[in-house]
């Protein structure tokens, strides 16, 4: 009687996960160092201030490193439009734009970032209008940042369970700290350039080091079953 039940589980299992692998896909990417440059780091780079070129990369507390960041604004006298003049001379990554449309041309795609849409409207165009999830910052009349506002806490991973959810098989992938507990909630996740700290940290992602290793991954990742 357990030997069938045994084989029972075992039935359903396979049931499950071939009806897994027909749903529909879904693509779910982080945005800075994917497919555009770090924004603090140019804003770094700019200003001069190193405190500025601390990320997500370095840091797991985002909390922590945001709050940094508008002492450090707020402590250099920087309003918004010095950080949107910065990243108004800013371009995506190479190849990006064309690695976004080839992932559109084969299934659905959504970026998920834990920058801001006050920082991210020069970037739309550039990058063909692709939907993006951000978060807002808090600005006072004088352009000074007094806060920011999470679209919501855990948004990244949230979101990627609302589309499991809603019946798809989704694929995740980001360079940084912030980005893993998406990649754990997805179906598929990876790692996409990460330093070395975060593969260290999370051995069980695979890497992709460029877009032809990305490409690959996706390839794999929305083929259709049996072909």
């Amino acid at each position: 009687m357990q030997q069938g039940r045994a084989e029972s589980s075992s039935e359903s299992g396979e049931q499950q996960k071939h009806m897994s692998m027909n749903l529909p896909t879904f693509i779910a990417s982080d945005l800075e160092g994917v497919f555009i440059p770090e924004i603090w780091i140019a804003v770094a780079e700019k200003t001069g201030i190193q405190e500025l070129r601390l990320t997500t990369r370095e840091v797991s507390d985002y909390d922590e490193l945001m709050k940094m960041r508008l002492r450090v604004l707020a402590e250099h006298k920087l309003k918004i439009q010095d950080v949107q003049a910065v990243i108004a001379t800013m371009d995506p990554l190479p190849g990006a734009p064309e690695m976004i449309d080839w992932i559109r041309e084969r299934t659905r795609l959504v970026i998920i970032t834990d920058s801001f849409y006050d920082f991210l409207v020069p970037f739309n165009p550039k990058l063909g209008f692709p939907t993006i999830f951000a978060h807002s910052l808090t600005v006072e009349r004088d352009g000074s940042v007094s806060g920011y506002n999470l679209r919501l806490p855990h948004g990244k991973r949230k979101a990627v369970h609302a589309l499991r959810e809603l019946g798809f098989r989704v694929m995740a992938f980001g360079d940084s700290y912030n980005d893993t507990a998406m990649l754990s909630e997805a179906n598929f996740g990876a790692l996409f350039k990460p330093p070395a700290n975060v593969v260290a940290d999370f051995p069980q992602f695979p890497v992709a080091n460029d877009y032809t290793g990305l490409k690959a991954l996706i390839s794999e990742f929305v083929r259709i079953p049996g072909q």
